[in-house]
């Protein structure tokens, strides 16, 4: 089976514009998220998803740097990006990540992976976004399918949000597919490690310098950073998380 990594990205967000080409320690954010996510061994292939639209012409130019491979698609409908993007890629089974995860944890990727094959189930995550439950930091988001139910979505959603959180078709109803979702020995869901606001690019700066503009420490190393320094991350702790039902301003 082939397993392709699909990240999406867009220059256009509206509570931090251009938050992907953010720098830090010298490096951008979309430039360490694809480092750590080719160390996972499941993944085959790494794609990042953007839109058609002028601004993401930055993340394309960004792509051809870092040798990474960029499908254009859809702006509103993300659900469609991804699954055009994995039709030209010929994926058996498609990882979304989002583009605001530069923490990402390459271990936390196969655990999604191999959930969702050793289960053979047509869904398998590590969190779910509000109201569900979660207890990984939010920014260490991993969510997985097969080709065949990512199809079924994009066939049958027809409401905005599922067309813009592209797989909540294949969890907001209980028992209309198989789905796992893989959970931590600690909560640690209250934890905000992703970049969507000003106080969160603070705080990943911080990260970074702490661990002198590397990029191979693990999520259990920031988990050890908290316990340590723990008012390092008091700046975005007051950054209320959107839920599954929320729309971006266009």
């Amino acid at each position: 089976m082939k397993v392709v990594a699909i990240i999406q990205a867009r220059m256009s967000s509206t509570r931090l514009p251009g938050k992907v080409l953010k720098t830090a320690s010298g490096r951008t954010m979309l430039d360490r998220m694809l480092e750590r996510v080719r160390k996972a061994s499941t993944i085959d292939k790494v794609i990042v998803a953007t839109t058609t639209d002028p601004s993401d012409n930055a993340i394309v130019r960004a792509c051809r740097r870092y040798e990474s491979e960029s499908y254009r698609g859809s702006l509103p409908d993300v659900l469609d990006r991804y699954y055009q993007a994995a039709l030209q890629h010929q994926a058996d089974i498609i990882v979304r990540l989002t583009g605001d995860c530069p923490l990402i944890d390459p271990q936390l990727i196969d655990d999604v992976v191999k959930a969702l094959v050793d289960k053979q189930v047509d869904f398998a995550c590590n969190r779910l976004p509000p109201p569900f439950s979660r207890t990984y930091p939010i920014g260490l988001d991993v969510e997985a399918c097969t080709f065949a139910a990512l199809e079924i979505a994009w066939r049958n959603a027809d409401q905005k949000h599922e067309r813009e959180h592209v797989l909540p078709y294949l969890y907001a109803v209980p028992g209309r597919f198989k789905v796992i979702q893989l959970n931590h020995s600690e909560d640690l869901g209250h934890q905000r490690w992703t970049l969507d606001t000003p106080e969160d690019l603070v705080l990943l700066r911080r990260v970074y310098r702490y661990f002198k503009g590397g990029n191979d420490f693990s999520w259990l190393d920031v988990v050890q950073l908290w316990r340590e320094k723990p008012e390092l991350f008091e700046v975005n702790a007051q950054v209320i998380h959107k839920t599954y039902l929320d729309h971006e301003a266009k």
